[in-house]
């Protein structure tokens, strides 16, 4: 782990550099990379020598944003905004899509979906503790949970994905889990797998991580980021959930991909086989997503996670080099540009909460207004569809995200 960095400034002017262009003298204020992907201390600091540039090289990083503020310029560099609106234009380009179609509301879902998820948390919980002392994976175990978390799915998507943001710090391990199950069930379904296929990749999604029983808890739970031993030995995690797998009675090898290859990433830049392009499989390359969109939405104790829109941007960005572009498209389609429970800012000023998805368009889901931020005063709430024009409950739209603790809103009790 790199130590020799120094407290990261704000970046006011960034531009993003290839890393052939890097030099020492210039400063990095964003490695271009999730923050478990790369073995810096923290994501902005100076370069100092080359031995820093080649750390960043090896680290399988392709790009990075520099600010010329706190050190060496590119003067042709595009600049962090001119990148975003170029993202974000090519997202919206694919946001015409409609979302896969529910069979039931959010709110006939939500409590049937809270059910589930407390049951598979404490499944992961148990089955992981299991492993810990020695004990075989028992997959009968898993079925039924991960089963359940399917139908909740098939009926409404956006209620457990939901439920599936929030978390605590010291149960991280066993809610990932639970949550890239979800999100890998969800994914599947978008891209129109079969429901057999959907289920075993469902079981590899709540096992993917159960190498991390082999790997001390203090480690685990360290409230700081690793040394360069401690991030190998996390690294390893990888390598010993395919040895626990491949002793597991019953697992498939769908299930075994998701946990051997989640890390993996497609210019070859990943772990632990270095697998590049179409030689990761299918399930690998969706699982790698998946996982990484969890853990950048996650807080933790060195990490604040990032809004759902915000994390989906990074992610088409790095798409560029480390996943696969068109499973990228559809991992959007299954979440929504704006997932169900994210705190959104409409034009008209009235923040709200998204409900549903829109069989229009992810850009135009329902929302429930119930805040005006001009009044700054609490409004009566309101159903609003952002894909029906004036005088029929629509004519708004989304400009923005917000969060609940800005505003000091309770989100759930407008849910």
């Amino acid at each position: 782990m790199e130590t020799a960095v120094e407290e990261a400034g704000e970046c006011s002017m960034a531009k993003k550099i290839p890393v052939t262009q890097l030099k020492p003298g210039m400063y990095v204020c964003d490695l271009g990379a999730a923050w478990m992907d790369h073995p810096f201390l923290r994501n902005q600091f100076p370069v100092k020598d080359e031995a820093t540039i080649r750390k960043i090289v090896d680290a399988g990083i392709r790009e990075v944003y520099i600010d010329p503020a706190q050190g060496l310029d590119v003067a042709d560099a595009p600049t962090e905004h001119e990148v975003r609106e170029e993202i974000e234009a090519e997202m919206l380009r694919i946001a015409v899509e409609p979302a896969p179609v529910r069979r039931v509301g959010t709110r006939e879902e939500l409590g049937r979906a809270k059910v589930v998820h407390g049951e598979a948390n404490k499944i992961i919980h148990n089955i992981m503790n299991d492993v810990r002392l020695g004990k075989q994976v028992q997959v009968e175990a898993v079925e039924p949970v991960v089963e359940q978390m399917t139908e909740s799915i098939l009926r409404n998507a956006g209620a457990l994905l939901s439920l599936c943001r929030i978390k605590n710090k010291d149960d991280y391990t066993f809610q990932h889990s639970v949550s890239v199950c979800a999100l890998l069930v969800a994914f599947c379904r978008a891209a129109g797998l079969d429901a057999q296929t959907i289920h075993l990749a469902g079981i590899g999604g709540l096992l993917h991580d159960i190498g991390k029983m082999h790997v001390p808890t203090s480690l685990l739970n360290k409230p700081a980021r690793y040394t360069d031993d401690e991030f190998a030995r996390m690294k390893s995690h990888v390598v010993e959930s395919r040895k626990i797998l491949d002793e597991t009675d019953g697992i498939s090898e769908i299930s075994v991909q998701v946990a051997y290859e989640h890390h993996e990433r497609y210019d070859g830049s990943g772990y632990s086989q270095g697998l590049k392009g179409e030689a990761i499989s299918r399930m690998g390359r969706m699982a790698a997503i998946c996982d990484v969109y969890d853990a950048i939405t996650s807080d933790r104790v060195y990490h604040k996670g990032l809004a759902p829109h915000e994390a989906l941007r990074k992610i088409f960005e790095w798409s560029k080099f480390h996943f696969d572009p068109l499973l990228v498209h559809q991992f959007m389609r299954a979440t929504g540009i704006y997932p169900v429970g994210t705190m959104v800012m409409l034009e008209s000023g009235r923040i709200g909460v998204v409900l549903e998805q829109s069989e229009v368009s992810l850009l135009q889901p329902l929302v429930r207004v119930f805040y005006d931020s001009k009044q700054m005063q609490y409004m009566t709430p309101k159903e609003v569809d952002l894909a029906k024009p004036e005088g029929h409950g629509g004519a708004d739209r989304i400009v923005g995200h917000e969060t609940p603790e800005k505003w000091g809103i309770k989100l759930e009790q407008f849910m």
